[in-house]
């Protein structure tokens, strides 16, 4: 199903999670610097993007979801999800994720955008009105104007250094 126009910056910031994540798959994680690294960089999406989407979701998104009976257990899942993911953001800043757990995140960050976007936001989008979804969409647009508007790309230097 074709996304609505008023999740479409939502769904684009969780292509640029997926990238993050399809990236730390491929990467080697063979040293310390290289894990020390991807650390800073998923900190570097948390303090520049994540924080300021999980808002926006947690704000607008899953208190209209849970209009419909139907979606309250899956918006409880997204949010047991949500405290899971931010105790791994937490531990990403500590520097203390090794190299199986950062794919763990890798893994577990795929598979809850994947929920949102094949079982919430297709759901919404059969049950929510235009009207409701047009409100959405502003709260949205004004929950993510506070993020910084930054291209979020690892540099060689970024690698190379770990990160620091």
């Amino acid at each position: 199903m074709l996304r609505d126009p008023n999740l479409v910056p939502l769904s684009r910031q969780h292509q640029h999670a997926l990238a993050l994540c399809v990236r730390i798959h491929r990467a080697a994680l063979a040293t310390a610097q290289e894990l020390k690294a991807w650390q800073a960089e998923i900190e570097q999406h948390v303090e520049q993007e994540i924080q300021y989407h999980f808002a926006a979701e947690e704000a607008h998104v899953f208190p209209l979801a849970r209009r419909y009976p139907e979606l309250h257990g899956l918006v409880e899942e997204l949010l047991e999800e949500h405290a899971k993911l931010r105790s791994s953001f937490v531990e990403a800043k500590a520097r203390t994720l090794d190299a199986p757990r950062l794919r763990k995140f890798a893994d577990m960050l795929s598979m809850h955008i994947r929920k949102e976007e094949r079982q919430l936001f297709e759901s919404m989008q059969q049950r929510v009105s235009e009207e409701e979804m047009r409100s959405l969409g502003e709260l949205i647009d004004r929950s993510l104007g506070a993020a910084p508007q930054v291209c979020i790309t690892p540099t060689e230097q970024t690698l190379k250094s770990g990160g620091t």
